[in-house]
């Protein structure tokens, strides 16, 4: 059997300005990404999506590192981390998210998430609302709209075809690593998840942002009527050209929304950015915190 060393090996190079380290979570190895924290800083945990590791959400961590307690775990069956005895569900990968926060010592942070991410944080509110801040889903999946798994199939495959080239280096050894059996657990884990009961309930301050290119994501119409259906906390963004892997090919702007998202400032263009992606609301439920020009 291989030891803990053998097992705990870092990337060849890293892949950002975060450092590099391993844990334990409930017996199982786990690597992830830390900035060096700013004193007092808030604690921002990124989460990834379906088979992929943390890396790929490393663009929109690295630009926030500055301004918050930043970290980027590898969840448990994913990534460099260890797997579990048994394939962790919705609520397993939550449970190891706790725990690995509970590891650091944290007790409670905003989390964000990209797609197969997103639940995980929705399952995290619903167990432990008193450990979260607020919550950042970008392109969250695993509704309807991606059901069965040969029309997934098909969705991630014209995806890849919207994103940065340089996305498939970083996703493929990933893909490969996380393997077939994996991948369908995992899908049928997320088929029966109830996503969208678990958005609707929520009831902390929550960012979604969607792309306009997400073949993942229902249209802007639709996704706009599904939030639309309480008062709810939720303040919908749209990206002009972002695909799905938001975190990684639209990091600048996302980054940008998350300072706005986090100081409850109005959502504006970045000015840094003339030219990029355009980003504009489309959706604030009535429950959402006011802006501070609206509180004042």
């Amino acid at each position: 059997m291989a030891t803990t060393a053998a097992r705990r090996r870092h990337p060849r190079r890293a892949a950002s300005r975060l450092a590099e380290r391993w844990t334990t979570v409930d017996g199982i190895d786990v690597f992830y990404r830390e900035s060096p924290a700013p004193p007092d800083a808030p604690a921002m945990m990124h989460l990834h999506g379906f088979g992929l590791s943390g890396r790929y959400l490393l663009p929109t961590a690295e630009r926030l590192m500055n301004e918050f307690h930043t970290l980027v775990p590898d969840l448990p069956g994913f990534g460099h981390s260890g797997k579990a005895p048994d394939a962790l569900d919705v609520p397993g990968l939550a449970r190891a998210a706790v725990g690995f926060l509970d590891d650091r010592g944290i007790e409670s942070a905003t989390l964000v998430g990209n797609s197969m991410g997103c639940p995980v944080i929705l399952e995290y509110a619903f167990r432990h609302p008193e450990r979260l801040d607020r919550a950042v889903l970008v392109s969250p999946a695993g509704g309807l709209h991606n059901q069965p798994l040969r029309r997934a199939v098909g969705q991630l495959t014209r995806d890849g075809t919207r994103e940065p080239p340089r996305m498939m280096r970083v996703a493929t050894p990933d893909y490969l690593r996380f393997g077939v059996p994996s991948t369908f657990k995992m899908f049928r884990a997320l088929t029966r998840y109830p996503t969208l009961e678990r958005l609707l309930e929520l009831r902390i301050p929550t960012l979604v942002v969607i792309g306009d290119r997400d073949p993942l994501m229902p249209g802007p119409a639709r996704v706009k009527e599904v939030a639309g259906r309480t008062d709810n906390h939720v303040l919908l963004v749209m990206i002009e050209g972002a695909a799905h892997a938001i975190n990684f090919s639209h990091p600048g702007e996302l980054a940008h929304l998350i300072r706005l998202f986090m100081a409850d400032q109005p959502i504006v263009d970045d000015p840094d950015a003339p030219g990029h992606s355009r980003s504009f609301e489309i959706h604030r439920g009535a429950l959402h915190p006011p802006t501070k020009e609206q509180s004042n």
